[in-house]
């Protein structure tokens, strides 16, 4: 397979690229371990790649934002990673922390080399350190072609944003290493992001766009609390409990979809929990709004899942720590309760989603726009800073829930809707709420 160069792939990607100058460690003529032959295996890679070890490091502009790149070169002996690829790495980094510049990750590698051994494996604990002592700035690894080992386990995994180019290999386990048995399909681009390891698949062609698009998103942060969305449904308000759920639950209502687009410019989503699991219920991701970022996790009518909790919950604690203030738009009859969701932790799920916005540093703005139904909503829900829309109710429980819990006849289910004060003018007249949203002027 004829894989395109790092420097090539940089060039595509960013302009004005400058190597950064590394002091790396003296290696002796047939490595760390005195490998047999490694001295002149190394030698012909230099001559066939044109670099002198298996990453190129360097700060280089995306569109309009400066960056710290890290580039692995396939050519260069796979891209293994050895004791010199942890040196330059490890100072990309710190120079990203010093400098307060994001990192952009070009992975394509197939893991640790084996001609330095153990000395070769430690290198990815020396990452993965560098990678946390920059936590400060965002870090975004794009999974080239392959995508193995412990560069997917460390820089390529551990990024705040994963993209992949499509058919690329990823996995943990590389082609040589896997069961005999083991389908090929697993470990590609496009398995890992039906099962929440990705975010996004990227064509080649459209990766510059899409890097210049996420760095402006992850380099604005901005104190100021984002406003409510207007209402785009109904502006009547229920009389009854029953009404208002009733509207909720209306077919024609508007929904998370509906009110992100309108509420953006432009957005972009990440996907799943990082560990499995992937919510179509849940949207999560950043979006541009007159001029600054804000990040947003939504519920889209349906139960949400262990895994929508967990994602929102990834959203969140990112968003915290890069500064940029979060929109949550809540529409569930509740969290998902099948055996299938006890089994995948809804409880710690939807603990670790309160957990988020408990401690979150930032603002949170959270606007009901259907269906509030128990914890599984109040989970999104910034508490003191929630609005709500008039076709939309919160309640402990719903109607029917209730019933069953209190052991009453369905025919109750109306009136007990009514008891639960559920409507948004109770909400607001409770304190749940600070008020009910109206339509926008230009309508």
């Amino acid at each position: 397979m004829n894989r395109p160069s790092a420097r090539s792939v940089i060039k595509e990607i960013s302009t004005g690229f400058e190597d950064l100058a590394v002091e790396c460690s003296a290696e002796p003529e047939n490595g760390p371990i005195g490998w047999p032959g490694y001295g002149a295996a190394r030698e012909a890679a230099a001559e066939r790649s044109g670099e002198d070890e298996s990453v190129v490091c360097g700060t280089a502009r995306i569109g309009d934002v400066e960056a710290v790149v890290i580039a692995f070169e396939f050519g260069f002996l796979g891209g293994s990673i050895g004791q010199r690829t942890g040196d330059r790495v490890e100072a990309a980094f710190a120079q990203a922390a010093k400098s307060g510049l994001p990192v952009v990750s070009l992975i394509a590698t197939g893991g640790s080399r084996m001609q330095h051994g153990m000395r070769a494996l430690s290198q990815l604990q020396r990452i993965a350190r560098a990678a946390a002592a920059a936590r400060t700035v965002p870090q975004i690894s794009v999974l080239r072609d392959p995508a193995t080992g412990g560069g997917w386990a460390t820089l390529g995994a551990s990024a705040d944003v994963v993209l992949a180019l499509p058919g690329a290999q990823v996995g943990f386990a590389g082609s040589r290493v896997r069961p005999a048995d083991a389908p090929a399909e697993a470990y590609t681009a496009e398995a890992k992001f039906a099962w929440g390891q990705v975010d996004q698949i990227v064509p080649p062609a459209d990766l510059p766009d899409a890097l210049q698009r996420w760095l402006r998103l992850l380099t604005s942060s901005t104190a100021e609390a984002p406003e409510p969305p207007f209402a785009l449904g109904s502006a009547e308000l229920s009389e009854s409990g029953w009404e208002a759920v009733q509207a909720a639950r209306a077919a024609k209502r508007p929904r998370a979809a509906e009110y992100l687009d309108a509420y953006f410019d432009w957005r972009e989503d990440v996907s799943g929990d990082r560990c499995g699991g992937v919510d179509v219920g849940v949207v999560c991701g950043f979006g541009w709004r007159d001029g600054r970022t804000i990040a947003y996790a939504a519920q889209c009518g349906t139960p949400t899942l262990p895994s929508g909790f967990r994602t929102a919950a990834r959203l969140v604690r990112l968003a915290s720590r890069l500064g940029i203030p979060v929109l949550t738009l809540v529409d569930t009859p509740g969290a998902a309760n099948d055996a299938a969701a006890e089994q995948a932790g809804a409880g710690a799920a939807i603990a670790e989603l309160f957990e988020a916005v408990a401690s979150a540093t930032v603002p949170i703005t959270t606007l009901v726009i259907g269906e509030g139904g128990s914890g599984g909503a109040l989970a999104f829900a910034a508490p003191g800073s929630t609005w709500v829309t008039p076709d939309a109710y919160f309640s402990v429980t719903t109607p029917e829930a209730a019933a069953a819990i209190l052991k009453l006849p369905a025919d109750e289910v109306p009136a007990l809707a009514d008891r639960l004060r559920l409507r948004p003018q109770d909400l607001v007249s409770l304190g749940i709420a600070r008020s009910v949203v109206g339509r926008s002027n230009r309508d």
